[in-house]
């Protein structure tokens, strides 16, 4: 048997209700701002791939519809610059029946695309097309007839590559 006196136990109840100081809590507000200023930064890295991961994917689904798009007439859909960048998410012509719609680059704007119109300078055509993103990590990656790739250049006329 334990037997306490009162001062021991006025002690005792004065420690189990005692509350935390100020600098206990400046402290752990201290580590929970380093632990997630760490997990900020870390995610950082992850955001940029996911959106260059987003832009590869982009860019091989308009592949397809590309070829879809020629399956029809044999001959690409033309555009200008201006028109593929001005097309808002809906892109002109027969290419919106097997993209709609088009996604955009994650960053915001359209992505690059090389003249195809008729009399354009470019070396490209009916035949032929180039659009491209520039990756955040590295380079830039491009969709072409040929299929779509990474590249240390932006590509300026057809072929891409």
């Amino acid at each position: 048997m334990i037997v306490l006196d009162m001062g021991s136990l006025y002690t005792m109840r004065m420690r189990t209700h005692r509350g935390f100081t100020l600098i206990e809590l400046l402290v752990v507000i201290a580590i929970i701002g380093i632990l997630s200023s760490t997990i900020l930064v870390s995610l950082g890295g992850a955001r940029q791939k996911a959106r260059d991961a987003k832009r590869q994917a982009d860019l091989s689904q308009l592949v397809l519809a590309m070829e879809l798009d020629y399956s029809d007439d044999e001959k690409y859909s033309q555009y200008t610059p201006e028109e593929w960048a001005t097309a808002g998410t809906k892109i002109p012509k027969d290419i919106g029946t097997y993209l709609d719609p088009v996604s955009r680059d994650p960053s915001g704007p359209a992505y690059a695309w090389i003249n195809n119109a008729i009399g354009a300078t470019t070396g490209c055509g009916d035949q032929q097309y180039c659009v491209y993103a520039d990756l955040e990590e590295a380079g830039y990656f491009a969709a072409s007839p040929k299929g779509a790739r990474k590249l240390p250049a932006a590509p300026t006329a057809c072929p891409c590559w």
